[in-house]
């Protein structure tokens, strides 16, 4: 098996198996849970996605891992890691909290699609050895960074017990 399909099948079987978990053990007490609560659980995972600054970090990863990747998802990471600590330290200025909530669930999901995009344009799928260290970044830690901030956008969305519908 090419490394290309290894890494394709290895970045499937981490969504499958996150699912997996995730809908019997994390989404019945997210959803059980006061808003705040819940974002706040989501926001403590993402606040260490400053871990993705290994991306750049010579003698982690090749040499040869496309920069227009690396670079992108590095920062990227860094960036929502840097906005989920700042919800979690303004967790007593609600106005504040869900600014930062909002912010960080908008920047790390769209990091994460971009992030998508350049793999496939600097065609790591097939060079995914070349992630060395960082190869379970990808694999184990992006699919359930994904599937939260999905959680989390639904969340958000999701009319509150005892509002009123508006019309």
């Amino acid at each position: 098996m090419s490394p290309e399909r290894i890494f394709q099948l290895h970045l499937v079987l981490g969504y499958v198996a996150w699912l997996l978990c995730f809908n019997v053990y994390v989404w019945p007490r997210l959803k059980a849970m006061d808003p705040f609560d819940a974002q706040r659980a989501i926001a403590t995972l993402h606040s260490f996605r400053f871990f993705g600054l290994a991306f750049i970090m010579p003698g982690v990863v090749s040499p040869q891992l496309p920069a227009s990747f690396a670079v992108f998802a590095a920062y990227g990471d860094f960036l929502t890691g840097v906005l989920a600590i700042l919800a979690l330290l303004t967790a007593r200025i609600r106005p504040l909290f869900w600014l930062f909530v909002v912010a960080f669930n908008v920047v790390g999901a769209t990091d994460l699609i971009l992030d998508y995009y350049h793999a496939i344009q600097a065609g790591l799928p097939a060079m995914a050895g070349e992630l060395g260290a960082t190869y379970a970044i990808p694999v184990i830690y992006v699919p359930l960074l994904t599937i939260t901030h999905v959680t989390a956008f639904y969340l958000m969305l999701r009319p509150q017990p005892g509002t009123a519908p508006s019309y």
